[in-house]
């Protein structure tokens, strides 16, 4: 039997793998967990239960209900103390005189006077009244028994018996006496019940009024969701606007600021009010704080618009109902009412609904037209709808261009006269030669015969910052360009042009262009608009382009509108919409017509016509080569002066050469190398210069088939 050596040295040579010792290594078990202390784990729970959601609410709601109570107690005294001594008057004539008003003052402490000599006599009326009230009962007791014998001695006579004499006194005071039975039964627990009810009372008004702090009001008043505007509520949101003057104003002010508003007017889908602000706060300085006044008023800040109405240091708010401006606006008239004309002198075109509700009609009579705001935003539909409109009054002529060329203007055709559609250099020539084509037209009426009516043309010009960015330019020696803001600008000046002279004639330009800039959209082009009409915009810089400086001033904001979710949604600067007075611009949610229902008014306008036919571009060689004809009048003649050669063009096609000046000739010539030159003192057109011309022209036409 062998036995296991275990050596209580370390061996100096490792152990063989056979050899080698068996070593076990123990492993302590883990000390126990050291317990939480019983005031820790007290703690954890106190903080568990105090933090824990329905502990708040019910905090929340017990200290709501007992402020309520308290507050509402609060609120009752204040009124019967103002019901019984001057108190309110005397905040009333505080609050004048702090904000400046003398004449509100005056009046008041009228009043104030009136009321305390009211008082005085009905103090002196109660000197008097026990004797009278004295003589009163007994007049009226004996009076009353008077009857009551009466009546028992009628009733005696009927029967027969003389008890029934005192039967009426005897009843009477039978039912007295019942009457006192029924308080001494009551009277307990009415003394009991009756502080119950009078705390439910003060209960009642307190919770009408909010009289709460914000923390422990409900979730959906502390949110602001669907809480009315009062008094209380705009003048709170003022004092907290961040304006010193303005705060210490209504700190002052005896009724904490009431006297500043005016009524509150519901207007709308939103209510409507004007603020007279105290002495040292200016008007922009509340304008500036639309987002604050906003949130002040739990609105969002498209929600809250602030104008400038006529009366000096007075802003007029419109608060809109929460979420009301997201819901949609009702359909078109036009697309409801098969039956409806346009009248372009008298009418007005159903736009839309302003913020009041109200319908908002445009008059398009003799006015310029510009519509711009960012991509995307409802510009073309807006601008369409009017187009719309007058559509269906037969004596409109149209003139179209489309520098965008996605069909949204497809179901004018056979309705305008010209329509271009395309995004191309080549659409922005053909538009620009358009353009060019109805200045020719605003000169030949403005030269007819006194008394001369014609009828309106209207020259449309979608995604006009096509047109004004474009980088074409003439050929030949004509090397004007057809885009850019500068006078050399072919299709900047036709447009200056005709917004110069020809609202006079009823020629009118409408255009419509996107996140408007002095490079696409100049200063002179679209301050020559009558009616300027704003789709949200990215900066205020460019809402003042849009609208202008006034409008700007007077509280437009399109840079203030959303982006996708005020789309369709335009402020007007205009004399043709009703504005309310003192303000220099409206906000109109304009009604969304699809390309389906545009079709079907087209069809109806195109029905009220006998038929047009409409070009889709403007290709004068069509008719008449002004070059050929230049050479056929020629002849062979080595020169001929202008003078002759317009007269002779003149009859040769009145229509097409009558209205040609010099300008024209010359232009013709100079893009084909035939400048005409001075000869003898005189403009003459060369013979050999128009031949070699044509010849060029030819040579260039067959390069080109080959």
């Amino acid at each position: 039997m062998s036995e296991n050596v275990v050596h209580l040295h370390k061996p100096t040579d490792p152990p063989t793998p056979d050899t080698a010792p068996t070593v076990l290594t123990v492993v302590p078990d883990a000390l126990p967990a050291r317990p939480v202390p019983l005031w820790v784990r007290s703690g954890r729970a106190v903080k568990s239960v105090a933090t824990h959601e329905t502990t708040r609410a019910t905090v929340r709601a017990a200290a709501r209900h007992g402020l309520y109570t308290f507050n509402g107690g609060r609120i009752v005294a204040r009124r019967a103390w103002d019901g019984r001594t001057g108190s309110r008057y005397e905040r009333m004539i505080r609050a004048a005189e702090a904000a400046g008003n003398l004449e509100a003052a005056e009046e008041w402490e009228e009043r104030l006077q009136r009321f305390r000599a009211a008082r005085h006599h009905r103090r002196m009326d109660l000197l008097h009244s026990p004797v009278e009230a004295a003589k009163g009962v007994a007049v009226g007791a004996g009076m009353s028994i008077g009857v009551l014998v009466a009546l028992g001695v009628v009733m005696a006579i009927s029967t027969g018996h003389v008890g029934d004499v005192i039967t009426p006194l005897s009843a009477t005071v039978d039912f007295i006496a019942l009457l006192i039975r029924i308080v001494q039964v009551v009277w307990g627990p009415a003394l009991s019940i009756g502080p119950f009810l009078a705390l439910l009372a003060l209960w009642s008004v307190g919770r009408k009024q909010h009289a709460a702090p914000n923390w422990a009001l409900p979730a959906n008043v502390r949110s602001g969701e669907g809480e009315p505007i009062t008094p209380s509520i705009v003048v709170k949101a003022l004092r907290d606007l961040g304006v010193p003057a303005l705060a210490r104003a209504i700190k002052e002010m005896g009724d904490a600021g009431a006297s500043m508003l005016g009524p509150i007017r519901i207007a709308g889908c939103g209510v409507e009010v004007d603020v007279t602000l105290p002495s040292g706060v200016a008007t922009n300085e509340v304008q500036a704080k639309r987002r604050k006044l906003a949130e002040n008023l739990t609105r969002h800040e498209h929600e809250v618009f602030i104008t400038i109405p006529q009366a000096a240091r007075t802003v007029r708010l419109w608060v809109a109902d929460s979420g009301a401006l997201d819901e949609p606006i009702g359909p078109s008239p036009l697309v409801t009412d098969d039956t409806m004309t346009a009248d372009y002198t008298k009418g007005k075109a159903p736009w839309g609904q302003d913020l009041r509700g109200d319908a908002a009609g445009l008059s398009l009579y003799q006015r310029h037209l510009l519509i711009t705001g960012l991509s995307n935003q409802g510009k073309t539909v807006a601008l369409r709808s009017l187009a719309l409109w007058l559509s269906l009054d037969k004596s409109v002529q149209f003139l179209m261009g489309d520098l965008k060329g996605a069909g949204d203007w497809a179901m004018f055709d056979g309705l305008a006269t010209t329509l271009i559609q395309g995004p191309t250099d080549e659409h922005v020539i053909q538009v620009t030669e358009m353009v060019e084509g109805a200045v020719n037209e605003m000169n030949r009426r403005l030269q007819a015969p006194p008394g001369t009516v014609f009828p309106p043309l209207i020259v449309l010009v979608d995604e006009a910052q096509v047109a004004f960015m474009c980088p074409a330019k003439g050929t030949g020696k004509d090397k004007r360009p057809y885009g850019g803001a500068k006078a050399d600008s072919r299709y900047f000046m036709a447009v200056r042009k005709i917004h110069n002279q020809g609202r006079a004639v009823n020629v009118l330009m409408w255009q419509g262009t996107q996140d408007p800039t002095n490079e696409n959209l100049p200063k002179l082009v679209r301050e020559g608009a009558h009616t300027r009409a704003s789709l949200a915009l990215g900066t205020e810089s460019q809402a003042r382009m849009a609208l202008g400086d006034k409008a700007v001033d007077g509280g437009a904001a399109p840079n203030l509108l959303r982006p996708g979710l005020d789309r369709g949604t335009l402020v007007v600067a205009s004399d043709g919409i009703s504005i309310p007075a003192g303000q220099s611009s409206i906000t109109v949610r304009t009604h969304y017509i699809d390309d389906d229902a545009a079709t079907a008014i087209t069809d109806r306008a195109k029905a009220l016509r006998d038929g047009v036919t409409t070009l889709h571009a403007i290709d004068r060689s069509a008719e008449h080569d002004p070059l050929a004809d230049i050479a056929a009048i020629v002849g062979d003649a080595p020169r001929v002066r202008t003078k002759d050669v317009l007269a002779r063009l003149a009859a040769r096609n009145a229509d097409a050469y009558g209205d040609w000046s010099f300008l024209d000739l010359k232009r013709v010539l100079d893009d084909a190398d035939a400048s005409p030159y001075k000869s003898d003192g005189v403009m003459v057109v060369s013979r050999d210069r128009v031949a070699r011309a044509l010849a060029n022209r030819d040579d260039e036409g067959s390069a080109s088939a080959e």
